[in-house]
């Protein structure tokens, strides 16, 4: 429940208004803050006395009200900011009309209306409590339309703590039990959570005898603990700014800030310019920070170490923190190992919950329509000239990109409405078949051949690059706003003839569509004009007819490749569109951007079938899942998430990228994931599992495109130090540990070498390799634009 309810917060789903039947169908609870995980609505009064109880319960979630009551008024006779609460949350019921839980609460508490009413009153709330009441009063009015509050973590059986009860220890002034808003909130809101005062001359004192206690303790324990210092040190610097004690909180930054991770350098970097209150009023990395709890995967033996420590030392502000800030994601077993925690840390908001990677996801194949493939005559009068004997076709590989059996963990065929084939695209079925015979079976003996394409002069700035599947166009995206198209056979390519000449054709002759063709237009490069800004993606349908492109002018372009126009002008995103993809099946794309957000579209709707909100920095790539059922995006975030193209959630969080993600591949099988990032390692995931199954090094600068072969014996790596390496699939892949231990703790063990995988290096003079492709027969394609030294 509690998971659900997280993803709920993460994830804002948005339906075009009048969808056709054809089109995904709207799930239920469909509209911003409701996802479609299942829990219902009780309406605003409802929902708001479920929200208003749990809240006053400081932390008993579904409890009844009665319990609430006696709990609230055990809080009367506690600390003031306990009444505070009760305060809040009884002028919260009154607003929203809900009198009889309004009396029962205040009989219980044995509170006086005049208190209620005059809840500002000199004598009653002074100043401050009052800010903190009205903080807090937003903070629950904000959650009111969602469903009712979750169970809190930590009272289930995963021992997540994210919030524990006041009993566990001194409660943070002005918290609000298990309600925790993750929507984009009120920025004052946010941050009167700072308004906790402590002495500003101990944080110091604080943080280094945490320190000092967390290296003296032993090996097992430290690594796990250890986590704990990010963001220990980035809240306790927030507090410091926040409460305007700047000098001490320059003082705490210097002295700390070298002991932080490699790889939370370009986090310090913003944070150091965090120096005074008004700075954090609109910083984004301020508001993720404290809106998102960072999430700690810590054995069950090293929390109980540190609870105990903090109790015994009596270190109300840290603990505060880590009530108040931070997830703990407790798991029974043996505590993982410095290498197991190094391989998983590093985003922006700590590691994912294990919750969050555990619903089913079907990353089967589709069954494929079952088409007659032709004999091909020519071939076999070729062979039997040269005296061979016919050979037969060669079955295709079970690993394989599709499979004529169903899948056991594919989606059902009509999960989602995919567009039908029509006879072009089953005569280009054909076509493949044929190529698929005589495809060279890559391995570590048989490595690929590799074509590259330079783009030399490219003055104008190669920022994209796609090929078509038949590898027979290329397009480039360029900064002077311009999308160029090659051909890159003998075959030039052809506008269609004007309406006029058009209508003198015969319509009902085999050749119409050679017919319809302008000789006189036929050239090897077109150049499509509409673009306002430089484009950053590129990308072909499966068909060939069409080419999207998105721009940092914040819109995708659909652009015709019989006429060499723009069609359509997609706009939704705000800011600049970093990527775009058209769905292995056509018809659906998907984009993503600056505003955090990637969207997935269809080709005949101007606005945006889902909205996949959740990631905390911009989505730099985006890539569909074979059986077009999911989408993958990688994020300035460090996380990679996984999105279910049904009901908009998000299935599947990775993190492990000590940088942003530019690169996503999924394996032709659909059951593997390989990511790569300015970090220069290549990491492959278990879409099914939820784990990291590999990290490959050997890059030593971004990894910007990743390709599988064909067959998925081999993954193509292209980065930004000139290279492309070839890494070997099958050995990556094979005899994975993901027995239910491993599942369950995230307790990965990955090779310690990863040179054994690396099957080869090709270097290019001084060509950064923007883009990778294998052709029907195995061929590798690569691209980039030469940069002179």
């Amino acid at each position: 429940m509690a998971a659900l309810a997280e993803e709920q917060t993460e994830v804002a789903v948005k339906l075009e208004p009048e969808v056709p039947p054809t089109l995904l169908p709207p799930q239920a609870g469909d509209g911003a803050g409701e996802g479609s995980s299942g829990t219902t609505n009780n309406g605003p009064n409802g929902g708001g006395g479920n929200v208003a109880a749990s809240s006053s319960a400081g932390g008993d979630g579904g409890t009844p009200k009665p319990t609430v009551a006696v709990s609230a008024s055990a809080a009367e006779a506690g600390a003031p900011h306990d009444r505070q609460t009760l305060l809040a949350v009884l002028q919260f019921l009154r607003q929203s009309n809900l009198r009889e839980a309004e009396e029962a609460l205040r009989r219980e508490a044995r509170l006086l209306e005049e208190a209620v009413a005059g809840s500002g009153a000199p004598g009653e709330v002074d100043s401050a409590g009052a800010e903190a009441a009205s903080a807090l009063l937003s903070r629950v009015t904000a959650s009111a339309p969602g469903p009712a509050a979750p169970d809190p973590p930590g009272t289930g059986a995963s021992g997540a703590t994210a919030v524990s009860s006041s009993a566990s220890g001194p409660a943070a002034p002005g918290k609000v039990g298990s309600v925790a808003v993750e929507d984009q909130p009120d920025v004052s809101a946010v941050l009167s959570a700072y308004n906790q005062q402590g002495d500003p001359t101990m944080y110091e004192e604080y943080y280094s005898g945490l320190k000092h206690f967390i290296e003296c303790s032993l090996d097992c324990h430290r690594a796990e603990l250890s986590q704990l210092f990010y963001p220990l040190f980035v809240h306790m610097y927030l507090e410091l700014v926040y409460n305007q004690h700047e000098n001490e909180a320059k003082s705490f930054f210097e002295k700390f800030h070298g002991d932080q991770e490699c790889y939370y350098q370009d986090d310090l970097r913003v944070l150091s310019s965090l120096t005074k209150k008004e700075h954090m009023k609109g910083n984004e990395t301020m508001l993720d920070f404290r809106t998102s709890k960072f999430v700690l995967r810590i054995s069950r033996d090293s929390y109980q170490l540190l609870k105990r420590h903090l109790q015994e030392k009596q270190n109300n502000q840290i603990w505060n923190i880590v009530q108040e800030h931070l997830y703990i994601d407790i798991f029974d077993g043996m505590p993982r190992s410095k290498q197991q925690i190094d391989a998983m840390v590093g985003s922006l908001a700590g590691e994912a919950k294990r919750e969050a990677n555990k619903s089913k996801v079907f990353f089967g194949l589709l069954k494929e329509p079952e088409i007659e493939v032709p004999l091909d005559d020519e071939d076999e009068e070729g062979e039997n000239e040269e005296g061979k004997p016919k050979k037969k076709k060669p079955k295709k590989d079970s690993i394989g990109s599709k499979s004529k059996k169903q899948d056991p963990n594919a989606p059902p065929q009509n999960r989602i409405p995919l567009p039908e084939l029509k006879d072009s695209d089953k005569l280009d079925k054909i076509m493949n078949m044929k190529e698929t015979t005589k495809r060279v079976r890559l391995g570590p003996d048989c490595l690929p051949s590799i074509c590259f394409y330079t783009f030399l002069n490219a003055y104008q700035g190669l920022t994209a690059v796609d090929v078509t599947d038949d590898s027979s166009l290329i397009a480039g995206g360029f900064a002077d706003s311009t999308v160029r198209v090659w051909s890159v056979t003998p075959k030039k390519l052809r506008s269609v003839k004007q309406a006029s000449d058009l209508s003198l054709i015969d319509k009902e002759s085999d050749d119409v569509l050679e017919r319809i063709m302008d000789e006189k237009t036929a050239s090897e490069l077109k150049i499509l004009y509409g673009h306002s800004g430089p484009v950053y993606g590129a990308s072909f349908s499966p068909d060939r007819n069409y080419l999207l492109s998105s721009s940092e002018d914040g819109t995708v372009r659909l652009w015709s490749l019989q006429t060499f126009t723009c069609l359509v002008g997609y706009k939704g995103h705000n800011y600049p569109v970093w990527d775009t993809q058209f769905s292995p099946y056509g018809y659906y794309f998907v984009s993503g951007g600056h505003d955090r957000v990637a969207r997935l579209w269809a080709t005949d709707h101007y606005q945006p079938l889902r909205i996949f909100a959740g990631h905390l920095a911009d989505v730099n790539c985006t890539r569909f899942h074979p059986n077009s059922n999911y989408v993958a995006t990688g994020s300035a975030d460090r996380t990679v998430r996984l999105w279910d193209v049904l009901n908009g959630n998000c299935v599947r969080i990775f993190t492990g990228h000590k940088g942003p993600i530019h690169s996503l591949t999924f394996s032709p099988n659909g059951r593997f994931l390989a990511t790569g990032a300015t970090d220069g390692r290549v990491l492959l995931w278990d879409i099914g599992h939820g784990l990291m199954v590999g990290e490959l090094k050997g890059h030593t600068d971004t990894v910007c495109s990743l390709r599988f072969s064909r067959d998925g014996e081999i993954l193509a790596s292209g980065s930004m130090d000139n290279t492309v390496r070839l890494w070997d699939a099958i050995k990556a892949f094979e005899d994975l540990e993901t027995d239910d231990f491993t599942t369950a703790t995230g307790h990965i063990n990955l090779p310690e070498n990863s040179q054994e995988l690396l099957l080869g290096t090709y270097m290019t003079k001084s060509t950064p390799v923007v883009h990778l492709h294998f052709t029907r027969r195995n061929l590798v394609l690569a691209a980039g634009a030469y940069s002179p030294q």
